[in-house]
């Protein structure tokens, strides 16, 4: 008979077996262990959550939460000297590396679909983002029926050109959609003027007014596309690895230390600039971190 228990539930009772089996490793977490290195994934330019600092090195609330995983592996695995290798990667590359083995987690702004959970495995969510447009005030374009014609951009093998294309069949808003390779070179192509609008999560949208050379001459869409959960995307079939992982995550949320994670990327100075994002903890958030999930289906969120 198939389990009816949800993923997260399959992936907490793993954890007794881990710390049972120790010496007894399997799967990714015993690769790790015998090639003694983990090499975490990031985006160059998902501000807050993961791009790169003044340093060139990469920053962020995403890679603070997988920083710490990384920490529980090294217990899991008893291997205190593990190898922190970071491998650049973008919207279009980020599923085929975790498959292939190149990368073990990816740390930035990847929403849990159920497309996706065919191909790979997510970690409990650890935020939860609104689809949303950013246009000049000047325009005066704050919902999808005032772009009817227009020329907009998205960044290439994100979640939201797919579900842009079916709003725009559905709606039909006759839309010439632009796909660039990242969010900085999305808005890049909005700001220089060969876009009237750039699609993002709403919070990436914020990150990327915030640190422009004009915030206050841009506003979000009033529309709102969807709600989705972000999460640590892991290797597919890997019980034990995602379990680290989620018990992880479950110690920040359990502790209040996420609060204050929070606090230090969305409403605090950020480098390099020292950007104040002035975003708060949205009511969606707030109920996962006190009832954790890693559900892929938007309406639990």
């Amino acid at each position: 008979m198939k389990s009816r228990l949800p993923h997260f539930a399959l992936a907490a009772l793993a954890i007794a077996s881990l710390g049972a089996n120790a010496a007894e490793l399997t799967g990714r977490l015993k690769t790790i262990k015998e090639r003694n290195s983990i090499t975490v994934a990031y985006r160059e330019s998902s501000i807050p959550f993961s791009y790169l600092g003044g340093n060139g090195q990469p920053i962020g609330y995403a890679q603070d939460i997988c920083q710490r995983i990384v920490e529980d592996i090294k217990t899991a695995i008893g291997s205190p000297d593990l190898v922190v290798k970071r491998q650049a990667v973008t919207s279009q590359n980020r599923v085929p590396l975790i498959q292939n083995g190149t990368i073990d987690l990816e740390c930035g702004t990847t929403v849990n679909n159920p497309e996706r959970q065919a191909l790979v495995s997510f970690s409990t969510t650890y935020f939860v983002v609104g689809t949303k447009f950013v246009s000049r005030k000047a325009d005066k374009l704050a919902t999808l029926q005032d772009l009817k014609g227009k020329t907009v951009v998205a960044t290439t093998g994100s979640n939201t050109v797919m579900r842009l294309r079916g709003i725009d069949r559905k709606e039909s808003l006759n839309l010439n959609l632009i796909q660039a390779k990242d969010f900085s070179d999305s808005m890049l192509t909005f700001t220089s003027g060969r876009a009237d609008a750039f699609f993002e999560d709403d919070i990436n949208l914020v990150g990327q007014i915030s640190f422009s050379l004009n915030p206050a001459d841009f506003a979000l869409s009033t529309d709102t596309l969807s709600r989705d959960p972000y999460a640590v995307m892991l290797p597919r079939g890997e019980p034990e690895f995602k379990a680290v992982a989620d018990k992880a995550i479950a110690r920040l949320f359990a502790s209040g230390e996420i609060k204050a994670l929070y606090d230090k990327w969305f409403q605090s100075p950020i480098p390099p600039r020292g950007v104040n994002l002035h975003f708060p903890m949205s009511d969606a958030l707030a109920k996962v971190i006190a009832k954790p999930t890693d559900s892929s289906n938007p309406s639990d969120y």
